[in-house]
């Protein structure tokens, strides 16, 4: 009788000594349903250092460069276009010469330029283009079973498939860090030009109705 009250009595605690094994078995552990796998931004920064001339604007045949240069690049959106120069005032020129071929692409040029390796020599001028890429470290991840979950742990791979077409697909990955800013007023142009192209599309039924024969005719 002793011997069959000691088993019973150990069950309970080799069942909770189980459990806790389970929770701590080999994989990516997530007790939660939030996704442990979360997009990451990295920031990767281009410097030209370029020539100016005696107008204190560019020096003949840098333009060229500097438009090679982005067509390198294949310079597009989400990509910021920035101006490093030793001047503390700024040259205005060599900004207006920048700015100039970055709009060709539809962009701006920042104010301020990140910090790059080395120093701006003398008469020269940098053009910096800040690119942003996002991706989700870690996925694919099946280093935990799905089956047995003993520990109450969301599968390893869950939140991948999900988080990793976000980071794919986003078209600026700034975005995934502070959003867009909220505007008090409406675009005009961009909320009219899904109305003007519905509006402009001509009718499927607008034309004649053909006439079909049986005969093949």
């Amino acid at each position: 009788m002793q011997n069959i009250l000691l088993r019973n009595a150990a069950a309970p605690a080799m069942l909770a000594l189980s459990l806790a094994l389970g929770g701590c078995g080999a994989g990516t552990y997530n007790p939660t349903v939030e996704s442990v796998h979360q997009p990451v931004v990295s920031r990767v920064d281009y410097a030209l250092d370029l020539r100016q001339g005696g107008n204190g604007g560019l020096a003949s045949g840098e333009q060229q460069r500097l438009n090679d240069w982005f067509e390198s690049l294949r310079l597009g959106y989400g990509d910021q276009v920035s101006v490093d120069d030793r001047n503390p005032y700024g040259n205005a020129a060599s900004r207006e010469d920048v700015a100039s071929a970055a709009a060709r692409y539809g962009l701006l040029t920042s104010e301020t330029a990140p910090v790059t390796a080395g120093t701006v020599g003398d008469g020269m001028v940098r053009v910096v283009v800040s690119r942003m890429s996002a991706s989700v470290p870690g996925c694919p991840d099946w280093s935990r079973p799905a089956q047995p979950e003993f520990g109450g742990s969301s599968m390893s791979n869950y939140g991948c498939a999900t988080n990793a077409n976000l980071a794919a697909m986003i078209a600026n990955p700034v975005d995934l860090i502070q959003g867009q800013t909220g505007n008090s007023g409406t675009d005009g142009r961009a909320s009219s030009k899904a109305i003007k192209a519905f509006r402009d599309k001509a009718p499927t039924g607008a034309g004649a109705i053909e006439a079909v024969s049986s005969k093949g005719q």
